[in-house]
């Protein structure tokens, strides 16, 4: 689809890098910080932008470290989970908010959730589509064997083997792999097109990678309290493929504060595959 809304793109010094944003919105508007997961860019945001700007919102798009035109540092240790939830706040203080909102997806949720675990005084609202909390991922990866099955490719996805396949195969395999999960006609030919663009930024297959890569080599500090305190949607396509539908209850039992809205018809690729309720959704959350 085309995206309506004026977009204004910057890039600016965020938490050591160089970090690619894409801003939309009335500039008095309240602001949302909107995060992608792998192995997407700001623009897997396109179904939401207009939708969130017509109800008035400021967005704030980046491009997270390692992906598309922000900063890929080749260090395996500056994709902790630790220095994500650094650049999470630092984006808050760029914005000028003690308090941010945030929308993420995926990887772009794991950092989220971890974020708002460690530092919850800096979160205002919180919504997190199809990823689970740390903990729950955690526990099912150590008791549910079919999660463990379902999670293997995250194993081969920290080898040394898995960027040689990718450039390889010239984007076929990230094509295939995660948008062949879901609803192929979610995704146009343009939009094919400008994923592998940006998959083809030089380092972008080691930066992306090198989010999996960190959960062994550069493990976060532990944290000794699992609950998140902060206000919290989980929005969860049930149709996915890799992660299982009782991982979401068990993330939201996480929550002081959760509200859990399955939608039954889509995939992990959840804001694609049903943009109007997602939208709908969202607008609500962070009108109240």
């Amino acid at each position: 689809m085309s995206i309506q809304a004026q977009l204004t793109h910057i890039t600016t010094a965020i938490n050591g890098i160089d970090m690619h944003i894409v801003q939309a919105g009335p500039v008095d508007g309240e602001p949302l910080i909107l995060l992608h997961g792998f192995p997407e860019f700001w623009y897997s945001w396109r179904n939401q932008i207009d939708a969130l700007v017509a109800a008035g919102f400021r967005l704030y798009i980046p491009d997270l470290r390692g992906y598309n035109l922000t900063s890929k540092p080749p260090e395996v240790a500056a994709y902790s989970l630790d220095v994500l939830a650094d650049d999470i706040l630092a984006l808050m203080d760029f914005i000028g908010v003690d308090r941010g909102n945030v929308i993420a997806h995926d990887w772009g949720g794991g950092s989220a959730w971890w974020a708002a675990n460690r530092t919850p005084e800096r979160f205002k609202r919180l919504a997190v589509l199809n990823i689970p909390h740390h903990t729950a991922f955690s526990r099912a990866l150590k008791n549910n064997p079919q999660q463990r099955r379902r999670s293997l490719y995250m194993a081969f996805f920290q080898t040394r083997l898995a960027g040689f396949v990718v450039n390889v195969f010239d984007g076929a395999l990230l094509k295939g792999w995660a948008f062949g999960f879901g609803d192929s006609t979610a995704f146009t030919p343009e939009d094919l097109k400008l994923y592998k663009q940006a998959w083809k930024q030089p380092g972008a297959t080691r930066g992306m990678l090198n989010w999996y890569r960190a959960v062994r080599q550069a493990p976060p500090q532990r944290l000794t309290d699992p609950r998140i305190q902060p206000p919290t949607l989980l929005i969860w396509g049930k149709q996915d493929k890799v992660m299982l539908p009782e991982l979401a209850q068990a993330s939201i039992e996480l929550c002081d504060d959760g509200r859990l809205v399955y939608i039954e018809e889509a995939s992990h690729w959840v804001q694609h595959e049903a943009p109007e309720t997602v939208n709908q959704l969202l607008i609500d959350w962070f009108k109240e």
